[in-house]
């Protein structure tokens, strides 16, 4: 058997694990906005957090986008520290979002018009992309930590114009929320 066959039959339970986790937490967020009912809190509780979870994205966009301005050149370090600082953004984002929604419950657009179409829009793009993201990020940076550059290229090529996309869309959901309430 050669290698290159070796390491791709390696990588199976590898990428059936990414798939699973990514389900499991879609399906997790999914349950969370649209099934499990809002705790009756005050409604002030936590209200910084749609901020925060915006600010978050928008820095993770930037780390992205100097990420991949510094491994174009040649800057290893610098592209591994702003890649790990996106991550690690997005996850605080991740945990903030999901703090705020247990609380919360999903957020209601009331708006009409045009711009119902426009937040609808983005919405459903963003929450369709994310689905992508998660496993994809999953993948790249596995890929990245196991020394398999080759497959890491491969796989940013599509993972990061999707979690750019996410992360600025993240934005641009709470602007017309913003501008909704």
């Amino acid at each position: 058997m050669s290698e290159a066959v070796m390491r791709r039959e390696n990588l199976r339970p590898v990428i059936v694990r990414i798939l699973a986790l990514s389900a499991a937490a879609f399906g997790f967020l999914l349950w969370l906005l649209y099934f499990k009912r809002g705790e009756d809190a005050n409604p002030d509780a936590l209200s910084f957090l749609p901020a925060l979870n915006a600010t978050l994205n928008g820095l993770a966009a930037a780390c992205i986008v100097a990420g991949v301005i510094a491994i174009k050149a040649g800057h290893k370090r610098i592209h591994m520290t702003l890649m790990i600082t996106a991550l690690s953004l997005s996850v605080i984002f991740l945990v903030s979002y999901i703090t705020y929604h247990n609380i919360h419950g999903d957020t209601k657009f009331l708006t009409g018009g045009a711009i119902r179409y426009v937040y609808f829009g983005v919405l459903i793009s963003h929450i369709a992309c994310t689905v992508f993201a998660l496993p994809l990020i999953m993948s790249a940076v596995y890929f990245a930590v196991t020394r398999r550059f080759d497959l890491h290229k491969r796989v940013v090529k599509f993972t990061v114009p999707i979690w750019l996309y996410v992360s600025i869309t993240g934005v641009l959901i709470y602007f017309l929320l913003k501008a909704n309430s």
